[in-house]
């Protein structure tokens, strides 16, 4: 068992060394003279903030640079059928929200 004298026994918050506070206030590290903040350890971690999705813009900009000439040249067929899809969602999203805007 330790000696009272001692005071508590610590871990650096800094380098990871073990030692006595000999309760002394402020506690400093023997090893690498940093303060030891008790208050850090009551202290809750933030957590990472959600990532932050790209514009609508910048994504289209990207995936027009990244698509081939010949087939922005060509007007693919699968192109055609995307856009066809995207306008019948549109269209649909569209008429649900006026609905909702009717009641």
């Amino acid at each position: 068992m330790a000696d009272p004298k001692w005071g508590t026994k610590r871990i650096c918050q800094s380098c990871g060394t073990k030692f006595y506070d000999l309760r002394k206030s402020p506690i400093i590290c023997p090893s690498c003279g940093a303060e030891f903040d008790p208050e850090a350890l009551l202290k809750s971690r933030r957590s990472r903030p959600a990532a932050k999705s790209e514009p609508a813009p910048k994504a289209a900009a990207a995936a027009a640079a990244a698509k081939p000439a010949d087939e922005e040249a060509d007007g693919d067929a699968d192109g055609d059928a995307d856009d066809e899809k995207i306008d019948r969602e549109d269209a649909e999203a569209d008429a649900m929200i006026e609905e909702a805007g009717d009641d």
